[in-house]
Order: C-alpha cells, then structure tokens, then sequence
C-alpha cells in the first residue's frame, strides 16, 4: 500500500485520517467569510481545509442551460460565473491557514487557475467531474505534487484509467475517494464499501467525499473500513445564498464530523489481540478458576462436590478451567479450605 504525505503529514494505511474541511465556494465572493470558514475549520480540528478555484469560462461551454437540481433561474454558466474565487485571495488564504496551522488547499477546475494555485497548495485535489480529463491529470501529475481524486458519477473502468494516466506520469502518491454526485446524498446510496474496493483493486490509500447530510454515520463507517482521507462540505449557515449551502454541515456539525471520525480510529485500536492495562482488575478477579467448593481435608478425591469452576476475586486463584476433567478424581496431600484455588501441589503426583 503507498502511503505519501502531505506537507509532512502521512496518509494512507495505518495513518490517522486525513480530514478535508470542504469550504468551496461557501465564501459567497466574501474574503472574510472566506477567513470565517478557515477558522471554523480550525475549531473543528481538520487537517486541512479546500476551496474551489475556478473559471466559468475554462468550465463550461457559456449557453450551457440550466440545472434543475439548483433551482435558480440562472444557467449553469452564469452561476459558475458568479461563485469563481478571485485569484488575487489565494496568496492571502494560503497566509491566514499557515497562521492558524491548518492545511491550505483548493480544487483547480482548469490549467490556469492551477497555474495560479501551483505556489500555495501541497497537494492537488480533483473533483469528480475532472477525473476523466486526462491531459489536466498529466499536468497535474507533473508538478510532483500528490494527488486527492473523487470518483463520483464514473464506472471503475475509468477510475482504472484515469490511475493509469496518473501511474505512467509518475504521480508522487494518489488517495482515490469513493463519492456519490448527489446534492445532498441520500443515505443509502452512499455506498462507503467501494472505500475497501478501491483501496484493494489500486494499491492506493482511499477514502471518502461524503455528501450526505448526516455529519457522523458515512464519515464514520468510512474510517472504520479504512478510510485514509474524509472530505465533507461545510458552511457558516445553510441559509445562505448559493448552491452548495444546503447541503453542507454547518460548524457544530462539522466539529461533530471530526469528533466521530477520530472516536473511530480510538475505538479500531491496532487490531493486535491481548489483555490490556484496562482490563488487569477483572482479568485478575473474574476470570474463572478451580476453587474448592467446601473444606477439602487431605487424602480426599476431588470431585464434581468439593470443587467448582468459580470466579477467584480477591483470592488467590487457581488452575485453569481446562483443567477441571482433568483433576477429578485426584486425590490432594493437603488440606484446602473452602473458596481456596487448587494448585498442582494440592494433587498427589
């Protein structure tokens, strides 16, 4: 499994996971509100936090019509038009993150706006519908950055492809992301199981571009199938104006989000079987041994009357359960008092 890192920090396998704060164009063309979504993605303690970075123009063809699940008069043209962050912000974005110690990233739609993000970001991020633009992720790879890629809305042989594309052009390392493009996601079609299929028909770290409006149930399945990375939406409020609000989690969910995921990697553990510090008062006084259910005098068979498999507590315990057929009719060369646990030197030969 290749595991690479981002700006130092590990990702893949065995890693904690790689926490992508979605703020997109949530921003609403506000640099402050842009600052403000940076600081609840601190709060919430992501690892990094991504914006959108883009141009209608190098986006889609301008009479593009209009898209029903938005519900806006607008075509879709001029609405990406309208959301497009100004490169100008980048330098400053990237300052304020570095200042807070959290991850500056954003998604670049198109060359040039990766031109203009190439300085500030340490890895590329690729959306869903730019997976299969194999000319971008050859330049992308290029650069000698890793790469995030969300897989929503494509069948697995082009995800097969596209890592095709991205192995020949030596990409320095690659997490794919299991994503449905649904706005929101129902649910139950999620699907967080293709996280374990892409990690084991690639080789790669994989996790999940989460769209769904429950902040904790995916996030968390994800990470318990071995999610490497988790990316989800947020906002400042869902009442806001723009397309991406609704479906995003507003900043207690979010903090709720990353709260769970990292509860999840406490409670998967390492996976190695034991007896753990927590567990040594009740592994001393409640697991099971043979102990004399009776004053037992010298001389005596043990029998199925005078011994029980019983919890020791406090007491000294005895012989392993596993050894109950074993002892009965044995005879003890010393006396045993009631309650205390019968020791191989208890039994003659």
């Amino acid at each position: 499994m290749d595991t690479f890192e981002i700006d130092g920090r590990p990702v893949g396998t065995g890693e904690s996971t790689f926490v992508i704060a979605e703020a997109g164009s949530n921003h609403n063309g506000s640099l402050e509100t842009a600052k403000e979504l940076i600081d609840v993605a601190v709060e919430a303690g992501a690892d990094a936090v991504k914006f959108q970075t883009f141009r209608a123009s190098d986006m889609y063809v301008e009479d593009s019509g209009e898209v029903e699940y938005l519900e806006d008069e607008r075509s879709i043209y001029e609405i990406i038009e309208s959301m497009e962050m100004p490169y100008d912000w980048i330098p400053e974005l990237y300052e304020y993150c570095e200042a807070n110690d959290i991850l500056f990233l954003s998604t670049p739609f198109d060359e040039r706006s990766a031109d203009e993000l190439e300085e500030y970001v340490s890895a590329w991020k690729i959306a869903s519908y730019t997976m299969t633009h194999h000319p971008f992720l050859r330049s992308l790879a290029e650069t000698d950055k890793p790469i995030i890629m969300s897989t929503g809305a494509h069948e697995m042989d082009e995800v097969s492809e596209s890592v095709s594309v991205l192995h020949d052009a030596e990409v320095d390392g690659l997490a794919l992301l299991q994503c449905v493009a649904a706005y929101p996601t129902p649910l139950e079609s999620i699907n967080v199981r293709v996280v374990e299929t892409l990690r084991e028909e690639f080789g790669v770290p994989s996790g999940l571009s989460d769209h769904t409006l429950d902040p904790v149930t995916a996030p968390a399945a994800a990470v318990a199938l071995g999610a490497s990375v988790v990316e989800k939406h947020f906002t400042l409020d869902k009442s806001m104006d723009g397309p991406d609000h609704q479906f995003a989690l507003e900043p207690d969910d979010l903090d709720e989000m990353v709260t769970a995921i990292r509860n999840t990697e406490r409670a998967l553990g390492s996976g190695e079987k034991g007896v753990l510090n927590v567990e040594k008062e009740l592994y001393d006084v409640a697991r099971r041994a043979i102990h004399a259910s009776r004053d037992i005098s010298a001389g005596e068979t043990l029998t199925r009357e005078n011994v029980k498999v019983l919890r020791p507590g406090n007491r000294e315990k005895g012989l392993a359960p596993k050894f109950f057929d074993e002892i009965l009719g044995d005879t003890v060369t010393t006396s045993i008092k009631k309650g205390d646990g019968v020791q191989w030197d208890d039994i003659e030969n």
